[in-house]
């Protein structure tokens, strides 16, 4: 017969049945602890809910309850805070790594405290709690120097975990040397895992050096091997993020359909930590595009299915693209790169066919109040000396054409809103509140130790 260890924790998920069919059969039985690691009760006695987390203890009938060691006590703690980690409790998953944390044994379980203490890295960063987050990154630090000395020979796992602890600390070129290292011996070891792991370290990598080819590239092998060794967390971390890179590169509707594999894979684990993330990045897709109408929506959806106060810098992103396409006090939100302007009263406006038009636009509205005359037009939009036979008649109906199309109507016989006639030229309205698209494209709510939540630990 197998006993079975688990740690009493008040969670809500469906149990393990096959479990509880070798239990019903004589095959297992089940020990329940509390929090203190006491025995409260067997299988088959009580009438407390059996719910499966925790692991085997070893194939052993004599084992009684006052002899479960402390590392079986802390794997089943780890095997809990993953579970809730992915159910996005990251209030409950941080309580149940720190227990974890408490039960290891050093140089035993070296590798297993770096796995917990990047947990709390990320469950800190997406909190945004510095001082915390800090305080667990020093201490991989020192259990990696440890390791350096304690290792015969140094292995892929230990090069993988050196690579994260430079991110951690921004030090990307070093990362990825020590990332590269951990893929060549992870091939050597033949730890496919491990190597899946590391190509997506790889491809993050990529992503903060600006290498978004490279890191394609990465992501594209990833995806090879997961075919064979299938990990869904992985496989949807991977397509979350090749989501990201593709976006990065302007190709949006492939950007789209990595985000929506992202969301099939990670529903079918029933893991809901990444959700909110998958909506604000299809919302950032259809604001690059322009359809500001449609971001505001995934936006706002992606704001009513996240817990704000535990992630909070998912939150703040959130309010950050909301506000940037939604802000009522803008008059003009200007987009040059999808050739869009919305009015906050008209709405959206296609220039793809108006070239000159935005030129002139984009010339007033960078410089407001300062005015350009005729000749000055012609040299900057059309690129040309100015000729009155010429530019004259063209600028008049440029800019009225223009004015038709940017200027809300108004039955008061007010001034122009937006581009105002004077005696030296053309000029932009200083006091019109105006926002260019694009320009807080590198604007993001911080990251502590440069971690995401969606990083592979």
């Amino acid at each position: 017969m197998t006993n079975l260890v688990l740690t009493w924790y008040d969670v809500n998920v469906c149990p393990n049945f096959n479990i509880l069919n070798m239990v019903a059969n004589g095959q297992m039985e089940i020990i329940m602890m509390n929090e203190n690691y006491e025995a409260i009760t067997k299988s088959g006695e009580g009438n407390q809910p059996w719910t499966a987390l925790g692991f085997l203890a070893e194939d052993d009938l004599s084992i009684p309850p006052d002899r479960v060691n402390q590392y079986e006590i802390g794997r089943a703690f780890y095997q809990l805070g993953k579970l809730h980690y992915d159910k996005s409790d990251l209030f409950k998953a941080e309580k149940n790594f720190i227990k974890a944390y408490q039960c290891t044994e050093k140089p035993r379980d070296t590798f297993s405290i770096l796995k917990i203490l990047g947990f709390l890295i990320r469950i800190a960063s997406e909190k945004l709690e510095d001082d915390k987050a800090n305080t667990y990154i020093k201490e991989a630090e020192v259990i990696v120097e440890d390791l350096t000395a304690e290792l015969g020979s140094l292995n892929a796992e230990y090069f993988y975990n050196v690579g994260t602890l430079k991110t951690y600390k921004g030090d990307f070129e070093d990362a990825r040397m020590n990332y590269e290292l951990s893929y060549k011996k992870s091939k050597e070891e033949n730890e496919p895992e491990l190597l899946a792991k590391t190509l997506l370290a790889l491809a993050v990598n990529g992503y903060n050096l600006k290498n978004f080819e490279r890191s394609l590239d990465y992501l594209n092998q990833l995806n090879q091997l997961l075919k064979i060794i299938k990990k869904n967390y992985l496989s949807g971390a991977m397509f979350l993020f090749s989501a990201k890179v593709l976006t990065e590169m302007d190709m949006y509707e492939k950007a789209l359909e990595h985000f929506s594999l992202a969301n099939q894979v990670l529903q079918d684990k029933k893991c809901w930590n990444l959700y909110g993330y998958v909506l604000l990045g299809k919302g950032v897709v259809h604001k690059r595009s322009g359809n500001y109408e449609k971001a505001l929506d995934y936006f706002l959806l992606a704001r009513e299915s996240i817990d704000k106060v535990t992630f909070r810098r998912l939150s703040d992103l959130i309010e950050h693209e909301v506000a940037d396409v939604n802000d009522n006090s803008v008059d003009l939100y200007l987009d040059k790169t999808n050739r869009k302007i919305k009015e906050r009263s008209i709405g959206t406006i296609d220039f793809k066919h108006r070239f000159v038009l935005l030129e002139i636009l984009f010339l007033l509205a960078r410089n407001p109040g300062s005015y350009y005359d005729k000749e000055e037009l012609a040299k900057q939009i059309w690129k040309d000396e100015y000729n009155p036979l010429i530019h004259d008649k063209l600028i008049y109906t440029s800019v009225s054409r223009l004015r038709k199309l940017i200027e809300p109507k108004n039955d008061r016989g007010d001034k122009r809103k937006y581009i105002i006639r004077g005696k030296d030229g053309y000029t932009f309205n200083p006091q019109a509140n105006i926002r260019f698209h694009m320009e807080s494209r590198g604007e993001k709510a911080r990251t502590i130790g440069n971690i995401e939540l969606s990083s592979p630990v």
